[in-house]
């Protein structure tokens, strides 16, 4: 459970936001919709590898 106190002379806005973030960094969410549709272990594991090539490949044109 998620708790934030709203500081005073806070605005709402400000506080949604703070929760908006906390939410997101405990990964409900994601893992929600990782769990509506099965995906074989092949396909995630395919899907990282070429994650982790594109991201090789930027980080190597980065350093040119």
């Amino acid at each position: 459970m998620i708790i934030i106190s709203v500081k005073e002379n806070e605005s709402i806005d400000r506080a949604l936001k703070r929760f908006k973030k906390k939410f997101e960094k405990t990964g409900v969410l994601k893992q929600l919709r990782a769990r509506t549709s099965f995906e074989k272990p092949s396909i995630t594991r395919r899907t990282q590898v070429l994650r982790a090539a594109y991201r090789q490949k930027m980080q190597e044109a980065e350093g040119l």
